[in-house]
């Protein structure tokens, strides 16, 4: 499905897009992507982007952020960056999700990150399911960030942005390996989950997570943090 009027050639490349829609006048145009949506533990991370066309040609390696190496993708992240005319993240924490739902959170950070950007775009792009709610026009785009460049580039600075965080949060919360498996589901998150129930950055409306909710009034396994506070009370000092 293409906007109204706009003629997009099958080969135009995933640059397409934008180049049709600018050409009717209804550039500029922002992408928004979000990641962590099928993680149990983080927040969702949600980025919207309007690519520079004079910063088209820095991003030959430009694709969806799934698709690229941890490595690639951290190095393609500084070229989107320096491409954009416009980018803006949301950061949306586990509690806000649980209280909402991830869907609706979801469409609220879309709306969020568009409304942060400095100015208003003439059209949005989403992937794959529609959104209202930008105050100008936009279109849903089946897998748009394989198709379409600032789709693909928002969903690198979602990526990214989101990796950071859970490998921040590593040190704090390492018996669950965040910065391994970025709170999405692994053998070894569950084994946790099951050993330790879940911490703060869990999701608890989530069923895998409610299922190794820690009853009021028993104890928990201690966690890494929780034997190196009480070893420290103690003037000793634990690293890991």
């Amino acid at each position: 499905m293409t906007p109204r009027g706009v003629l997009i050639r099958r080969d135009a490349g995933i640059f397409g897009y934008e180049r049709a829609l600018d050409r009717v006048g209804l550039g500029p145009v922002a992408g928004v992507d979000e990641a962590g949506r099928g993680a149990c533990a983080g927040p969702l991370v949600v980025a919207a982007v309007v690519l520079s066309p004079r910063g088209q040609r820095r991003l030959p390696r430009l694709a969806d952020s799934k698709l690229l190496t941890e490595q690639v993708r951290e190095e393609v992240y500084d070229d989107v960056l320096a491409a954009a005319a416009d980018w803006s993240t949301v950061v949306i924490p586990a509690a806000e999700i649980d209280r909402t739902g991830v869907h609706v959170a979801n469409i609220c950070g879309m709306r969020r990150a568009v409304a942060r950007l400095r100015d208003r775009p003439g059209y949005v792009l989403t992937d794959g399911f529609p959104v209202a709610g930008f105050g100008t026009e936009s279109l849903a785009v089946v897998k748009g960030d394989r198709v379409a460049a600032c789709v693909a580039a928002a969903s690198i600075v979602a990526k990214v942005t989101r990796d950071r965080i859970m490998r921040a949060l590593h040190p704090r919360y390492a018996e669950y390996d965040f910065a391994q498996h970025k709170g999405y589901v692994t053998a070894a998150h569950a084994a946790a989950l099951a050993r330790y129930g879940p911490c703060d950055e869990h999701r608890k409306s989530y069923v895998n997570v409610a299922a190794h909710a820690v009853p009021t009034g028993e104890a928990r396994p201690s966690r890494l943090e929780d034997r190196v506070l009480a070893t420290s009370a103690h003037g000793v000092t634990e690293t890991a």
